[in-house]
């Protein structure tokens, strides 16, 4: 009976997760004002009017940067509850927690490593 339970809330879950956004799409496009003009469709630039085309093509490096800031700033998330409630899962579990949050960040630091080798830090 638990089971069925489980299952049909997740149903409703899954079906409201479907609906609440096709929902709210739906009416913010019958309720908009659509009056398409030429000065509408122009490349905003903080009041300035455009020069040149609006395509730009950036350096991967940045591209690089940002993902590795990305997976430190996701390591540092989980960094600090683990370490709110260390000495609690130590007495716990003992030492288990200590090795594997090790484990974690020596997986990070391989990654950088890694990183580093291929000279993908290196701004030239």
């Amino acid at each position: 009976m638990q089971l069925d339970e489980n299952i049909l809330y997740l149903f409703v879950f899954f079906v409201i997760g479907i609906a609440l956004p096709l929902v709210a799409l739906s009416l913010g496009k019958i309720l908009r004002p659509n009056r398409p003009s030429t000065r509408k469709s122009v490349t905003y630039e903080s009041g300035v009017e455009p020069t040149g085309e609006s395509w730009v093509q950036f350096n991967v490096r940045y591209y690089l940067f940002a993902l590795l800031f990305v997976i430190f700033d996701v390591e540092s998330v989980f960094l600090y509850p683990w370490a709110v409630v260390y000495q609690e899962l130590r007495a716990d579990i003992g030492l288990f927690v200590l090795v594997e949050m090790l484990i974690f960040i020596l997986f990070l630091l391989i990654g950088l490593a890694y990183a580093w080798k291929k000279k993908v830090l290196s701004w030239k």
